[in-house]
């Protein structure tokens, strides 16, 4: 199991990790999530040891690695630029590894031979990795990260080269991967799709901090924090000041976007500023508004359309406030209308 404990890293004088801390389990896929400056490639770089923190510890099975070498902590890293050796060809890329670990010949062609397997690249031994396509050149990493059977495996924005097909049809391949083999590792993203896909357990990193960790399914339903939604696009977020008090657990909150009932277990007090997350639904049609109607309408979201976009089976409708929902017939540019949401609250 690696274990990160209170890792803290600045440049210049500016923290870029703040007390990291956090675990990887056999056979688990963590994410680490967040804008780029997040700090997460750097922390990355200090797993693997080509960093130093300035504070904290990295340990493996309860041993720690300060002074580790990174070559010697047995750990594989997957890079975006996939770092191949353009001179020689995919067999020989394959075993480098292998071979600056003194091992065998005959073992070295098994596990070149398997993991090329894995990665669906048989027969691609005598190819130069210089006629691969992208896709075909970052399965030659993976495979020459799996070849050592590393203790752990690091991806760092492994698929940010790819186009969106190709980098969906290698995220549920190496996904599969992963479990097959059961390596723990750690993959770094700034795409929350690709997290949410691959990983078992979600960190989010913002302000040098680890704001929000959970399974995926737990982070998206309850992001927690208005940095958190708004950062994975979770809908429409409000701030707003609590206005009354209806019965345990319910409160009124009062926007400049309208009046919204909430149930949450926070402790408000009369006057509280909070925010508010509006998931949009989707639904068949909006209502129009009249001229006189929706000053006292709850829990809807209502203005003027300025965009209407096309996703597929539904349309997202802009208001002229910056604010959206999701319809499933297209109303008209420059018609006021409501629409019901669902409104939680953040904090």
């Amino acid at each position: 199991m690696l274990e990160v404990r209170n890792i803290f890293k600045a440049y210049e004088g500016k923290p870029i990790l703040k007390d990291i801390s956090f675990s990887v389990e056999a056979g688990e896929t963590v994410c680490l999530l967040g804008a780029s400056g997040s700090g997460k490639s750097t922390l990355l770089r200090i797993i693997a040891g080509l960093e130093s923190p300035d504070s904290g510890f990295i340990l493996f099975n309860d041993l720690e690695l300060s002074n580790t070498a990174p070559h010697l902590r047995d750990f594989g890293l997957v890079f975006q630029d996939y770092a191949l050796f353009p001179h020689l060809n995919v067999h020989d890329n394959v075993a480098f590894g292998l071979k600056m670990r003194r091992v065998d010949q005959k073992q070295i062609f098994q596990r070149v031979v398997n993991a090329l397997e894995l990665v669906n690249l048989s027969g691609f031994d005598t190819r130069q990795v210089t006629d691969l396509s992208g896709g075909e050149q970052q399965r030659v990493a993976l495979a020459r990260a799996l070849a050592t059977r590393p203790r752990l495996l690091m991806f760092d924005e492994p698929l940010g080269a790819l186009d969106r097909t190709l980098r969906e049809d290698l995220l549920n391949e190496l996904r599969s991967i992963l479990h097959q083999t059961n390596i723990p590792a750690i993959y770094v993203t700034h795409g929350q799709e690709e997290a949410f896909t691959i990983a078992d357990r979600v960190l989010i990193l913002h302000n040098a901090e680890i704001v929000r960790a959970g399974a995926p399914v737990e982070v998206w339903a309850m992001p927690e924090s208005a940095f958190v939604a708004q950062f994975l696009g979770l809908g429409n977020v409000i701030e707003g000041e609590v206005s009354g008090w209806q019965k345990d657990n319910e409160w009124t909150v009062q926007s400049s976007v309208g009046v919204f009932d909430v149930s949450c277990a926070h402790k408000h007090q009369l006057g509280d500023k909070t925010h508010l997350l509006a998931r949009p639904l989707t639904v068949g049609s909006a209502r129009a508004v009249k001229p006189s109607e929706g000053e006292d309408s709850r829990n809807v979201l209502q203005g003027v359309v300025s965009d209407v976009i096309f996703q597929q089976e539904r349309f997202k409708v802009v208001f002229e406030n910056g604010l959206y929902v999701y319809l499933s017939e297209a109303p008209k540019v420059g018609k006021k209308i409501a629409v019901p949401v669902k409104v939680e609250c953040l904090a």
